[in-house]
């Protein structure tokens, strides 16, 4: 299991690679997206299982919709 923060200039990059790590791996998929203070960029985290195949799936990964977020500092 490893952990993979993405750090893109905006939210649709960062998910989207995060995204498509998980074609390759098993995987959380992207989390809620954040910004650190004073640093450029939108980051998202995911977690991958390296041990296990993504399960054959046909759905695309979108970032949940703004209402459903959850405003979340780095690292927590």
């Amino acid at each position: 299991m490893v952990v993979i923060d993405v750090t893109a200039a905006d939210e649709a990059t960062a998910t989207l690679a995060a995204a498509e790590l998980g074609r390759l791996w098993r995987s959380s998929g992207p989390s809620a997206p954040w910004q650190t203070p004073g640093q450029p960029g939108v980051s998202v985290r995911a977690y991958l299982d390296l041990r296990h195949r993504p399960l054959a799936s046909t759905e695309e990964v979108h970032p949940l919709p703004r209402s459903r977020r959850k405003d979340r500092a780095h690292g927590k």
